[in-house]
């Protein structure tokens, strides 16, 4: 049998008892409103990974993930100080190195899915979200959107703090930092519900050959005229910084 190696994805702590926790992951309906985001296919999409290609555990609270690629993750919580630890682990044949610039994408995912677990969880239980996705790959000579935005310095900034940004898109936002990572940044945003913003880079090759990346807003209780304005604004900023003509 081929040695195995395992590395953490990410490591969280929620403010909720485990079995709060636990449900938000085995109940579709609580994740619509965290995995993803808005499409007509999440709910298949949820049954398809947590579900049908997914072995859980209740007495243990794993959550194992069927392998691809000889790589295979599980979600395991545990009851810690201030509420439930949350780890993603990710075991697979041991070949050196580190698997997250392999595996980017998934590794970035999980950490944007979970961040928007914990503030669904800790600030809107119950509550449904709506959310505005974008993502592309920029032209030669484009910029990456957590700079494009002018979020950098979130990067070096401890979760909690407040923070302001003017936004490229026209907004000028007020929030705190909900979370960063080594390629996307996360702040809260009251003007949009108490929302959350994330922004994700992905650098040459994973992004494309100029690089790409994508911004993801989660909205709470924003009537249709306020979430379209927004979505419109976005949308236009973001189709003009990755045109290619």
């Amino acid at each position: 049998m081929a040695e195995q190696q395992k590395q953490v994805v990410l490591e969280m702590t929620i403010a909720a008892p485990v079995e709060t926790v636990w449900q938000a992951l085995r109940q579709p309906d609580q994740m619509l409103n965290w995995f993803g985001w808005d499409a007509d296919t999440l709910r298949d999409e949820i049954q398809v990974i947590f579900f049908d290609h997914a072995r859980a555990d209740e007495a243990s609270k794993v959550l194992a993930f069927g392998e691809y690629e000889g790589i295979a993750d599980r979600i395991e919580l545990a009851a810690a100080p201030g509420g439930t630890a949350l780890r993603v682990m990710r075991g697979g044949p041991a070949v050196g190195g580190d698997w997250s610039a392999l595996y980017e994408d998934t590794w970035e995912g999980w950490i944007t899915f979970f961040e928007q677990m914990r503030l669904l969880i800790e600030r809107h239980p119950g509550e449904k979200r709506r959310t505005l996705f974008l993502s592309a790959q920029l032209p030669e000579g484009g910029t990456l959107p957590i700079e494009g935005l002018g979020l950098a310095p979130l990067k070096a900034t401890p979760a909690g703090e407040a923070v302001t940004a003017n936004l490229p898109v026209g907004d000028r936002v007020t929030g705190t930092v909900w979370h960063h990572s080594a390629n996307q940044v996360g702040m809260t945003v009251p003007a949009w519900g108490d929302g959350l913003l994330v922004v994700t880079d992905k650098r040459p090759p994973n992004g494309g050959p100029h690089g790409g990346g994508s911004v993801l807003l989660t909205t709470f209780g924003l009537s249709d005229a306020a979430f379209a304005e927004l979505e419109q604004g976005w949308t236009a900023w973001w189709e003009a910084r990755n045109s290619k003509g």
